[in-house]
């Protein structure tokens, strides 16, 4: 009889596995602890660390994490406050961008990027290069109506000089557009630029985008929400959202803030800790995903 027990659990792990291996997102490391409501990640191949921070009403600092997701690095951002650190970029010579443009409630005229040497990331504290400070100049109420409040971003990028920032819409009656705008990678203050838009679907809780990523090669973009992807390719210059685009599931839901290319086919994904859940990073192909049914 106890062996009949045994066989039975033993097929009930193995068959719980393998729903987890190919429906679901699996752990490549859980985070500390000390960083519960992350926000953003890029990553360094050269030295194998993943560059993190976090929300509104936490710390003005960055942190760097190795492979075991141990923080090895803290750096204090002084001459700075933490208003809603909502994501972290590098360019092509490593340098880091930190995106000071939460907006949850549509009121900010203090939007900002701030800029961060490469060569201060060995220090305990650092003051930024520069600062890029911004505005939209379609918006001309703060706030605006419950059904115009497209004026939060959770994602950007940086490439070839150019910020590209992706809104998340909070509009009343959510109907799963997402624009883009663009800011020169310049000191000083400017208006972005809309240079397009995109349609995700029409359920907030499933297609507000949290983040976005450009590939090593330049040659795809990602969008993030709780449960998936969107994958863009074959596009011209920077007409990103004018490219092939290909939505992805993850089949796993979750707080997910932040993602980033570990090379031109791997994805890196974090999710907030939540009471049990979340609180992790994922690695995923995106080959795989695009080959799921």
């Amino acid at each position: 009889m106890m062996k009949t027990y045994f066989n039975i659990a033993a097929l009930f792990f193995l068959t719980v596995s393998c729903k987890n291996d190919s429906d679901s997102l699996i752990p490549f490391f859980a985070l500390s602890n000390d960083l519960k409501e992350i926000s953003g990640i890029t990553y360094f191949p050269e030295n194998n660390l993943l560059w993190t921070l976090e929300d509104s009403g936490n710390a003005n600092s960055i942190y760097g994490l190795n492979s075991n997701g141990e923080i090895v690095k803290n750096i204090t951002i002084e001459n700075t406050e933490n208003i809603d650190w909502e994501d972290i970029s590098k360019d092509k010579d490593g340098n880091l961008y930190i995106g000071d443009f939460g907006n949850n409630d549509n009121v900010r005229q203090d939007l900002c990027i701030y800029k961060i040497d490469k060569n201060s990331l060995d220090n305990e504290s650092t003051i930024p290069e520069y600062k890029i400070s911004f505005a939209y100049p379609e918006q001309k109420d703060f706030p605006p109506k419950k059904t115009a409040m497209f004026y939060d971003v959770e994602g950007f990028f940086e490439f070839k000089n150019n910020f590209y920032l992706f809104t998340k819409n909070r509009s009343k009656g959510f109907d799963g557009i997402t624009f883009l705008y663009k800011v020169p990678n310049v000191s000083g203050f400017h208006e972005a630029k809309l240079i397009g838009k995109f349609k995700t679907c029409d359920n907030y809780k499933y297609c507000a985008i949290t983040s976005a990523a450009i590939s090593p090669d330049a040659t795809k973009v990602v969008l993030l929400s709780h449960d998936k992807i969107w994958l863009f390719e074959n596009f011209n210059d920077d007409n990103f959202l004018n490219g092939t685009g290909t939505p992805l599931d993850l089949n796993h839901f979750s707080q997910k803030e932040a993602i980033c290319f570990k090379d031109d086919d791997t994805l890196l994904i974090a999710d907030e800790r939540i009471k049990k859940t979340g609180g992790n990073v994922y690695e995923v192909s995106l080959e795989k995903l695009k080959s799921k049914p």
